[in-house]
């Protein structure tokens, strides 16, 4: 039954949800992305939103591989409400066996992986869709990667028009709220107006000059003033900030701090504007608070003046920057399950926190073995043997380790751990991204 009230539901973004004036449970949201990538950081903020609030999530992947679906979603991946339906494997990837060996090797570690065997066929993955779907009760979330994905797969617009049309306003009936990801520059400007028709929401994502901006399309049943008005924001990790809001909350101070710290570093106002590119009439304005500089040229002084750009906003900024992050928070490592290998593993430092690193550690039972690595990651890597012993192959070469030793892997994937020794051995790991 369609709901009778709106009820409202988060983006994970609270300035989002605020800007949209809410999402809605029913609400089919389109995000138009002008880059092809600009989307995920939004599309990760939902799901570990409604992970956060324990609704079920199914994620429908055109253009992934599963195995590259779940490096993505990190810990997410092991969300026991997830399931991913694979249109991929059969579909761009061909049933090739570099993709199929998934399921032989990595499947069993994650939630529920459903494969579509022939997801060229529109009627079949709407089948799969909606028997998933039958599987919960109450509020689910999906998201769709992506319409271009379909296309390219079904080979027109029309089809993909078909199915879009027939699937939202069913989804809305079923109490969902739905994402779908299409490229902008891969689509015509009919089947564009034909999707926005049909969704409830509609976002733009676009980038020009390196600044990201966001635009409303449409906000059906809302009166949101920001509609149709490019809003600039940056992200760093899975935070978004938009420009006004950072310039919004530092305006009765954020030229005096400048100025401030332009003096300490014994740098005229001349000099400032002619590294910056701006006149030095300009440097005066935004130092007497008259004007604020745009998001390039913050950063671009943050640049020249040597400083974190957070030191322009004081004190209020700094503060909110966690540096302790309790036990508490620590989160269990769902890639293992202990007692099927004796490996057991935590997550120290929360996904949701902006960080380059993600610090773990690892327990190794005695005798205990894993046939792969405990991650999935492609990037510099770490681990330091706080006790015990560990060997570990790395292409076709085994490793001893001893307590106090460190390996440090760039490229390469361990496809082995093995604890030869009497006693639990604790690794602390590293992921740098």
């Amino acid at each position: 039954m369609a709901p009778t009230k709106k009820i409202h539901a988060t983006s994970g973004i609270s300035r989002l949800d605020a800007l949209l004036e809410g999402l809605f449970i029913g609400d089919n949201v389109v995000w138009h992305d002008d880059a092809g990538s600009l989307a995920s950081v939004f599309c990760m903020n939902f799901l570990r939103a409604s992970q956060k609030t324990k609704r079920p999530i199914i994620y429908v992947t055109f253009d992934r591989s599963p195995r590259n679906l779940v490096e993505r979603l990190g810990t997410l991946a092991e969300y026991n409400k997830l399931i991913i339906i694979d249109c991929f494997t059969w579909g761009k990837g061909e049933g090739s066996h570099v993709f199929t060996r998934f399921y032989d090797e990595y499947a069993a570690n994650f939630g529920e992986v459903v494969k579509v065997d022939h997801p060229e066929n529109p009627s079949e993955v709407m089948d799969a869709l909606y028997s998933q779907h039958s599987q919960f009760t109450g509020e689910v979330r999906f998201v769709f990667e992506s319409i271009t994905g379909m296309q390219e797969l079904w080979g027109g617009e029309d089809k993909v028009l078909h199915f879009y049309s027939h699937s939202c306003p069913r989804l809305y009936e079923l109490n969902t709220i739905a994402y779908w990801i299409l490229e902008k520059n891969a689509h015509s400007l009919r089947l564009r107006a034909n999707i926005n028709q049909i969704a409830q929401v509609a976002i733009e994502l676009s980038i020009k000059r390196g600044t990201t901006s966001l635009t409303i399309l449409k906000a059906e049943k809302r009166g949101p003033e920001n509609i149709h008005r490019p809003l600039v924001y940056w992200t760093r990790g899975l935070g978004v900030t938009f420009e006004e809001d950072s310039l919004g909350a530092a305006k009765p101070w954020l030229g005096t701090k400048i100025r401030e710290i332009r003096t300490k570093k014994k740098i005229s106002q001349s000099e400032l504007a002619r590294l910056i590119g701006v006149t030095p009439s300009t440097i005066s304005q935004v130092e007497g608070n008259l004007i604020y500089p745009s998001l390039p040229a913050l950063l671009k002084m943050a640049e020249v003046l040597s400083v974190d750009v957070g030191s322009f906003f004081g004190t209020r900024v700094r503060a909110s920057r966690q540096l302790v992050f309790p036990s508490s928070e620590a989160v269990g490592l769902g890639l293992l399950d202990g007692r099927e290998h004796g490996i057991k593993g935590k997550v120290l430092v929360p996904e949701t926190r902006d960080t380059r690193g993600k610090l773990y550690v690892i327990e190794f039972a005695a005798n205990a073995r894993l046939s792969s690595h405990f991650l999935f990651h492609k990037g510099d890597e770490a681990g330091y043997l706080i006790s015990g012993l560990l060997h570990t192959t790395v292409g076709d070469e085994t490793h001893r380790l001893m307590s106090g030793d460190v390996i440090y892997l760039t490229s390469e994937t361990p496809t082995s751990w093995h604890n030869p020794g009497n006693e639990t051995a604790v690794l602390l790991w590293l992921k740098i991204d």
